[in-house]
């Protein structure tokens, strides 16, 4: 498998710091995020999931730990809007140009604006998808929140 890819070029071209781990994927698995912490022996609040959704029926990215869900109204709030939603498959993959289960919040075809949740700053390292099912890039996470210009918040839902 390849290494390079859209993601990790973004990387490099930013002058980031950032490691590329490689791990089985598995398409049966019912949470992606979770199947690749465990595959990483990794803690899931390091492992960060990227999603795509609709705030005010505009696109955004959602980077959030594996292991938590997105609060849409959180996620509303905290991108100044009323109402967000869960985008369909189909569109975040041609919005993103990445496949389900390999979107990463860089590189991405149109660069979205961006939440992560608050508390993925206080690791020292996280895990995001390299661009591609089965690749993972480890960096540090406030790195990775201003090069995307991300707005920091909590938005994950219920306590931790």
């Amino acid at each position: 498998m390849s290494k390079s890819t859209r993601a990790t070029k973004a990387l490099e071209q930013a002058g980031l710091g950032f490691a590329v781990l490689a791990y089985d994927y598995d398409p049966d698995a019912d949470k992606i995020g979770m199947q690749a912490a465990e595959a990483l022996g990794e803690a899931p609040r390091r492992v960060l999931k990227t999603l795509i959704a609709l705030v005010d029926g505009k696109p955004v990215c959602v980077i959030l730990p594996s292991d938590r869900e997105v609060s849409m109204k959180k996620l509303a709030a905290a991108m100044g809007g009323k109402s967000a939603e869960m985008m369909k498959p189909a569109e975040a993959e041609r919005i993103s140009g990445y496949r389900i289960g390999g979107v990463s919040p860089f590189g991405q075809m149109k660069r979205l604006r961006t939440a992560i949740e608050a508390a993925a700053l206080a690791e020292p390292h996280v895990f995001v998808n390299g661009g591609r099912r089965g690749l993972q890039l480890r960096l540090d996470p406030r790195d990775a929140a201003k090069l995307l210009g991300a707005v920091v918040a909590p938005i994950v839902a219920g306590p931790r």
